[in-house]
């Protein structure tokens, strides 16, 4: 059931099938165009991603189990779009009751265009107010004083995360050793192997993202279809080794890409 306020799905998993009718006698059948479909969770193909990305947070946020609510979030342009989104409709949320942490940051100052805590601050948390708190993350301190704050509080309720061109999410990439961290650390330092992606990072291992309540992906433009792709076909990229609770795929049609059913 659509809210009021929340943008209507344009197409969701469930409703991926066959077009009602049949073909004239001797007619065959026209293609019917689909989306590849990811092998876990829910997905939704909208043209509004942000606008679906801040109606879940809202939903979430009314569902949540205790007094606050616990958002995890994420870095890059796609992100910067859905925050914008969010703190436009930011009526929604009580945000004194919200607790903001960070699911990968690079190692540079916390005011250099690149770091993912700048990008926040600007997009979400100064256009709303203060939230209950803000915990970005710091590579000097080092993840194992994010990982005790982080098992300091209740699981998170909702984790945003991307998905990169090359299957990485958060900063857990192909090769890297945080991506094999053992199921008992929940952050990382972690660097792209293959040179892609700039930076030392520290990031949520895949045990610190499937803690969560929710994990909303947030996939835009025919750049990620060939990683969208592989992920349906069943490639172990590390966005496919994600696995809390519940997962939620928003994906513009340029990435989903139509296919012939």
């Amino acid at each position: 059931m659509v809210r009021g306020g929340e943008p209507p799905v344009v197409l969701s998993r469930r409703q991926l099938g066959t077009a009602r009718g049949r073909p004239a006698a001797g007619a065959r059948p026209a293609p019917v165009a689909r989306p590849v479909r990811p092998p876990f969770g829910e997905l939704e193909v909208t043209e509004d991603v942000p606008a679906a990305f801040s109606a879940h947070v809202r939903r979430a946020f009314s569902g949540r189990l205790g007094d606050r609510f616990t958002l995890v979030l994420s870095g890059g342009p796609t992100a910067a779009r859905c925050y914008e989104r969010l703190a436009s409709d930011s009526g929604a949320l009580e945000w004194p009751l919200v607790d903001v942490f960070m699911g990968d940051e690079r190692c540079v100052g916390p005011d250099d265009p690149d770091a993912n805590q700048r990008m926040v601050r600007h997009t979400l948390l100064e256009q709303v107010g203060p939230a209950g708190s803000f915990h970005p993350m710091s590579c000097a301190d080092g993840p194992e004083a994010y990982e005790r704050l982080l098992r300091s509080r209740p699981p998170p309720d909702l984790v945003h995360l991307g998905l990169g061109p090359d299957g990485h999410t958060a900063s857990l990439f192909s090769g890297s050793p945080a991506l094999e961290e053992p199921t008992a650390r929940l952050v990382a330092e972690s660097e792209d192997p293959a040179g892609r992606n700039p930076h030392r990072r520290m990031t949520l291992t895949l045990a610190g993202i499937d803690r969560a309540r929710l994990a909303v992906f947030t996939v835009v433009s025919a750049e990620k279809h060939d990683a969208f792709a592989r992920l349906c076909a069943g490639e172990d990229i590390p966005a496919a080794r994600v696995r809390p609770a519940q997962v939620v795929w928003l994906v513009d049609p340029g990435a989903a890409g139509p296919a012939e059913g």
